[in-house]
């Protein structure tokens, strides 16, 4: 892991060696400050302290000029990595197959995006800084304290296992507290987003006070998780101060009593003194880097685990799907959400190419599944569904979907202009397009009333539209869009009489010379299909035209008639 996090380093090496260099030369600065504080105490004369005390202001510049760089460059270059990572994961989710988005909620997912990437990039930029800095002023006043007087150097030194044995032990309880930390961040942002995206029903049913107990639910769990970092957090920081603490009396102890044998004068435990506080800077620089490394660490492993997610793939022999007539056949199609129980089994039709197929039946038969597996949304267990005699398995996935319009009754717009969604259909269409598409759609006239007209801003979700207004952006877009093959899967269920008369007089148009796969709630929309199938538990229970079905006087007829509810 730590080699892929290094990798990240790769595009930015120039920054990231000037700033190790920058690092370099702010540790030499403060090595050089206790040797000039030597020399001034040595020959305590005017015309010598002058000049050490221009060159220590010298150098007091240099410092700062070097501290704006590292602080400055090496955030940029953090950030650069923050959102190189952040680009990864984005392209990489846009390729993961429905399921994990079935399996994983966005809140969860948005606080690896964002929050774990925010101390990824801190680690980015403070972790090698930090540790190339305590490392570097450590050999250094090894090596100078050394060539003052090496036996109290390296009593001094001997303590510094003992801290990093602690250190080590320390940094285990704290990796697993941070890691719990994150889940609990995770899960108070998925808690979030449902909320607020629910907030309409939670007022509806004046569920404020439970939806406040789910987040306050969460939010505790998030605090015992928090109160078990903080405690190893504790921990470390109070020992690492308590060895540091020893490590000062060890000094002043051993220091003093060289002094009082005459091993050493005065002037030499005085500089002693000066680098045993610059002795502790790298030492709180690397405590530091502990903590920090656990926390981008834990948030990095989050990213990875996005990352190693098996895409979707296309078939190592994969073609493009190309001047589609519209052909589909299911032959044999099994399929199950989960391993215990299949929603389809052996299930076999074939729709010709511009013709109408409808699905109708009860809840939980199967209708959305078979329009889900067409564009490949989810992988068969067994059989074969063919496009044009080719097997979709075969077919290159953007090719497949590019093919394929869907209009569903849960319409989805984005959080943008009533343009924009519509051009989502074909992003390189012309304005003359997109208003050709609304007008198809019966939306333009709407649309040109509006203050800002296409540039009106349709809210989160398509909440400024009502139902039947963001039906028909969706439909505009599929006609933008212009595919050979529609699946309108229970597309006008959620509207009232009226709208979805008009809304149906669009969908036939979008329909005409099309072929299509409609699933229907009111049988009235359907009735002239090409061919009707009853799908339930069983499969296909029965098919045929309208006229046929309700010649059988089956369950269709029955449902026609309205002894059946149609769900």
């Amino acid at each position: 892991m730590i080699k892929r996090f290094i990798s990240y380093y790769k595009p930015h090496k120039t920054i990231f060696i000037m700033d190790m260099i920058a690092a370099l030369l702010l540790s030499v600065c403060s090595m050089v400050y206790p040797l000039i504080t030597n020399r001034m105490l040595k020959n305590p004369q005017v015309k010598p302290l002058i000049i050490w005390s221009i060159i220590l202001a010298a150098i007091y510049l240099i410092r700062c000029g070097l501290n704006y760089f590292v602080a400055y460059y090496g955030h940029v270059m953090g950030v650069k990595m923050q959102a190189q990572m952040r680009r990864d994961v984005f392209t990489h989710l846009e390729k993961l197959p429905i399921t994990y988005f079935d399996n994983n909620k966005t809140g969860n997912i948005m606080s690896r995006i964002v929050n774990d990437l925010m101390d990824v990039s801190e680690l980015a930029h403070h972790g090698p800084e930090d540790l190339f800095i305590s490392v570097i002023m450590l050999v250094g006043s090894f090596i100078v304290m050394g060539s003052i007087y090496m036996p109290l150097t390296l009593i001094i030194y001997a303590l510094l296992p003992f801290m990093c044995f602690f250190a080590y032990k320390s940094q285990k309880s704290m990796r697993s507290a941070f890691a719990e930390s994150r889940q609990e961040v995770g899960k108070i942002n998925a808690t979030l987003e449902n909320s607020i995206a629910g907030i309409r029903i939670s007022k509806a049913y004046t569920n404020s006070k439970f939806e406040f107990d789910r987040f306050e639910h969460d939010n505790r769990g998030f605090v015992r998780a928090r109160k078990r970092a903080y405690k190893s957090m504790g921990i470390f920081h109070s020992g690492m101060t308590l060895c540091m603490d020893v490590l000062r009396i060890a000094m002043y102890l051993a220091g003093g009593i060289f002094v009082a044998t005459g091993k050493i004068d005065i002037i030499v435990f005085t500089t002693f003194s000066l680098y045993i506080t610059l002795f502790m800077s790298p030492i709180e620089k690397l405590v530091g880097f502990i903590e920090q490394y656990q926390n981008g660490m834990t948030g990095f492993k989050r990213f990875i685990e996005i990352i190693d997610e098996d895409p979707e793939q296309d078939s190592p022999v994969a073609i493009d799907l190309e001047n589609v007539r519209g052909e589909i056949v299911f032959d044999n199609v099994s399929f199950g959400y989960n391993e215990s129980k299949n929603v389809l089994s052996n299930l076999s039709f074939k729709l010709e190419e511009g013709k109408t197929l409808a699905l109708v039946g009860p809840s939980g038969g199967g209708k959305t599944t078979i329009c889900h597996l067409i564009p490949r949304f989810y992988e068969l267990e067994s059989g074969s569904i063919l496009i044009d005699g080719k097997n979709i398995n075969e077919v290159t996935l953007e090719s497949l979907r590019r093919n394929i319009g869907i209009v569903s009754q849960d319409v989805f717009l984005f959080d943008s202009t009533i343009y924009e969604n519509i051009a989502y259909g074909a992003p390189d269409a012309t304005k003359e397009d997109v208003e050709r598409a609304a007008r198809l759609a019966n939306l333009h006239e709407f649309v040109e009333a509006l203050p800002d007209g296409y540039e009106t801003l349709v809210g989160e979700r398509g909440v400024k539209l009502s139902g039947g207004q963001k039906q028909r952006v969706s439909i505009a877009r599929v006609f933008l869009k212009n595919p050979p093959i529609l699946i309108l899967d229970e597309a006008t269920s959620a509207l009232d009489n009226a709208t979805e008369l008009m809304i149906q007089q669009s969908l036939e148009m979008l329909c005409a010379g099309r072929t299509t796969i409609v699933v229907a709630h009111r049988l009235t929309t359907i009735k002239n299909a090409d061919e009707i199938l009853v799908i339930n538990d069983e499969g296909i229970a029965e098919r045929g035209t309208h006229d046929q079905l309700l010649d059988k006087d089956g369950i269709y007829a029955n449902l026609w008639r309205g002894i059946t509810k149609v769900s």
